[in-house]
């Protein structure tokens, strides 16, 4: 006895496609990542949206964060540079000798005009 009660032959085979790995470019995880970035607490959202788990758009956006993806970082930051503080000595004869970071010398009075000064020491650093 056959434990099946319905003995008919399938007449139609149907076949599912489970999908195949998607490749995504670098240029399109960037710009999802950046997309994640745009507001708190969207980074799901954005994942959602364009079909990636949530694991994945994590492991990009760190991979984003350490430079490992498009070669950026998040944007709104900006790379710190640390210079010397300028040098002040004082000459023998009263006048007093300014240094700036990026190596230009001033020569002045003991009594100049300290907004004057300040005033010249910024002009001179902005110039290349």
């Amino acid at each position: 006895m056959d434990i099946r009660t319905d003995s008919r032959q399938p007449h139609r085979l149907e076949i599912v496609d489970t999908g195949r790995r998607r490749r995504w470019s670098e240029a399109a995880k960037v710009r999802v990542v950046e997309e994640s970035f745009l507001e708190p607490r969207t980074a799901s959202a954005t994942a959602r949206r364009h079909g990636i788990s949530n694991q994945l758009m994590f492991a990009w956006r760190k991979a984003y964060r350490e430079g490992r993806l498009g070669g950026g970082s998040v944007s709104g930051f900006v790379p710190a540079v640390i210079v010397a503080e300028p040098s002040v000595t004082r000459p023998s004869d009263g006048r007093l000798e300014i240094v700036t970071a990026n190596g230009r010398r001033i020569l002045v009075d003991r009594d100049v005009d300290a907004d004057a000064l300040l005033r010249v020491v910024r002009a001179l650093e902005t110039l290349v």
